[in-house]
């Protein structure tokens, strides 16, 4: 797209933006979290996501432009006449799918959010209907980091969350029963990766700590929850 283009369809999206915050009540900006939720770290896709997803839209888009405007082409060489009277459609046909592109993947940039805290990973997507997931910790088994060719050029990955119980989301906001969370587009892939495991082994420390529940467990003289209750009870929480 021309710098005009760009413009133009950037004034555009803000204008749907508008429309449809008022229209759905999108929330643009993170999800509240709770209070107890302690060091909270909130962050969307990186920009390189979005730009990754508008070159793969027009790498598909300009094989169909180039047979339109070739057919509009041939037509204006044999009928001149007839070639100028369709020209505002070929043009019209050619560059208003690459406006409703820029506008569907900057929602689809715009309302996704990662939202890590001591105890948990929620994930918030969707614009028409707004899906949010919640991984908690304790249930966390393993974390990869996932990286095509592509991306590394762009410099994003996607961080795979695998998890023994509990919901999860993949790619385009679609749940999955395979128990995954998946963090799109993220630049600082292997950070997010590491504070994911570290705050997993924290959580499972937290949840077995034998002498802080022995001394508790003496000092009231009441039975103290177990780790799977505890786990169910932050759990409901988080989806709280």
């Amino acid at each position: 797209m021309s710098q005009a283009a760009q413009q133009a369809t950037a004034w555009i999206y803000e204008g749907l933006w508008k429309v449809l915050v008022d229209l759905f009540n999108v929330p643009r900006e993170a999800p509240n979290t709770p209070p107890a939720a302690g060091q909270v770290h909130a962050l969307k896709p990186d920009p390189a996501f979005l730009r990754y997803l508008k070159f793969k839209f027009w790498i598909a888009l300009v094989v169909i432009d180039v047979v339109i405007i070739g057919l509009w082409l041939a037509i204006l060489v044999v009928e001149p006449v007839i070639g100028l009277v369709i020209a505002p459609l070929a043009w019209g046909i050619a560059i208003i799918p690459d406006i409703l592109a820029y506008v569907a993947l900057h929602l689809r940039w715009d309302t996704t959010w990662y939202i890590i805290t001591d105890r948990a990973v929620r994930i918030r997507r969707g614009v028409w209907q707004i899906r949010e997931s919640t991984v908690t910790f304790e249930n966390v088994q393993n974390v990869e980091v996932r990286q095509g060719p592509l991306q590394r050029h762009f410099g994003i990955a996607d961080v795979h969350i695998q998890t023994a119980g509990g919901g999860g989301v993949g790619p385009h906001g679609t749940p999955v029963s395979g128990h995954h969370g998946l963090l799109e587009g993220v630049a600082n892939a292997q950070e997010l990766r590491e504070l994911i495991l570290s705050r997993a082994r924290l959580s499972r420390s937290a949840g077995l700590g034998d002498e802080h529940h022995e001394h508790e467990r003496t000092r009231t003289g009441a039975p103290m929850l177990g780790p799977a209750h505890l786990a169910v009870l932050r759990q409901i929480r988080d989806l709280l």
